[in-house]
């Protein structure tokens, strides 16, 4: 069989399509995506696709080389927040258009439970803010195995990359993080030959249920939504926190005002299980006063309320962390933050007040943004949070 060398810096994407057609593999090292420079979106993911697709190919053997294998696409996420965002969203379309072309080694096929049963690798990829611009990061994971079989990346510019979030994203009242998208996030960045993250693909399954049900409900079929949502709980494997915010938020879309809060409830005692519940309580610019509007800050008593009710059933200590978004100087930003904080513990003092004893107030300012963008709107929405973090009560 002919060969190709690893490619250069300059090597192009045409030589890149004409080794996949034509079925070589590289001699030595498989080439990596690109070098520093950044790229717009569209190519950058040309160029991380093709290093991944030779990867693969390389590493199948003669008969993998002959026959397609059939690659099931897990949507990618905005690795900061946990969304899938417009930029996301081009970014799987581009995958499997790129990736499954005619003449390519790769069957790509949405991520749903029949795919899933008979696929044999699976593809994530994240987009992550950095140095001004975003790292496209891309992993293909023999499924049997639990091993990462190719990995690549790309360096992306930040100019036209639209990472405003899907509805589903945009409608949750929490950052939509725990350790199965903290797992499938270290996945996409995981090295050709290691280990996929355990607690992400022992909970692939439940995760096409919940895809589902998330695709339904961005295309406003909450009630359809709410049914596959529920059902995901209803596993072993589906207890994660976007099964559970997705009933609170289909819920609240259908008025079931009851089932809501008792979804919300849930979600809670999840973040708190989890040790840190990010919510997106959005105040009015530069006060510690709730949004103006009630269609957004409606909700926020019945927050409150839960919050008490589930700190005080598990006894826990917390910190409550006040968060700003970008807009403003570190001086105003800071105490702005602490307060925000500060207005926080004095309306969960108003629902418990021996919560509010094992709480204490802290203000980061804009020093842990997520997003970063200082737009002030919903993009950013995740850097304006007040975060409840479980601390030990001795401290």
């Amino acid at each position: 069989m002919m060969c190709i060398p690893a490619l250069s810096r300059c090597a192009t994407r045409y030589v890149l399509g004409v080794a996949l057609s034509l079925g070589l593999a590289a001699c030595s090292t498989p080439p990596v995506a690109s070098n520093n420079t950044p790229l717009p979106l569209a190519q950058a993911i040309e160029a991380a696709a093709d290093s991944l697709a030779l990867q693969a190919q390389q590493s199948s053997g003669l008969l993998g080389r002959l026959n397609r294998r059939t690659a099931v696409l897990d949507p990618t996420l905005d690795a900061s927040s946990g969304q899938q965002t417009a930029a996301t969203q081009q970014l799987d379309r581009a995958l499997s258009e790129r990736l499954g072309r005619e003449g390519g080694p790769l069957e790509v096929v949405p991520f749903e439970t029949a795919h899933l049963a008979r696929a044999t690798l699976l593809l994530t990829g994240t987009l992550t803010r950095a140095q001004g611009n975003f790292a496209l990061n891309l992993a293909l994971v023999d499924v049997k195995a639990g091993t990462v079989l190719a990995q690549s990346s790309a360096i992306v510019r930040r100019e036209g990359v639209d990472m405003n979030p899907l509805p589903y994203y945009r409608d949750s009242p929490v950052l939509v993080k725990d350790k199965v998208v903290d797992g499938y996030v270290r996945t996409s960045t995981t090295p050709a030959g290691q280990k996929a993250d355990a607690a992400y693909l022992e909970r692939i399954a439940a995760a096409t249920v919940i895809n589902d049900a998330t695709t339904l409900y961005n295309a406003a079929r909450y009630r359809e939504a709410l049914g596959q949502y529920r059902s995901a709980l209803a596993t072993p494997a589906g207890d994660q926190i976007r099964a559970l915010n997705g009933v609170y938020i289909s819920a609240v879309k259908l008025g079931l005002t009851a089932e809501a809060e008792e979804a919300f409830g849930r979600l809670v005692a999840y973040g708190i299980a989890y040790n840190s519940l990010g919510m997106k309580f959005l105040f009015n610019p530069g006060s510690t006063e709730f949004w103006s509007d009630p269609k957004v800050s409606g909700a926020y008593g019945m927050w409150l309320r839960q919050i008490a009710r589930q700190a005080g059933a598990t006894k826990v200590c917390m910190d409550i962390v006040g968060h700003t978004s970008a807009t403003g100087s570190e001086a105003a930003n800071d105490p702005l933050s602490l307060r925000r904080a500060n207005f926080i513990k004095q309306r969960l003092n108003a629902e418990s007040p021996e919560v509010a004893r094992r709480t204490r107030t802290l203000g980061m300012g804009a020093r842990q943004n997520i997003v970063g963008t200082g737009s002030d709107d919903v993009v950013d929405a995740p850097d304006r949070r007040v975060e409840f973090t479980i601390v030990d009560c001795a401290k």
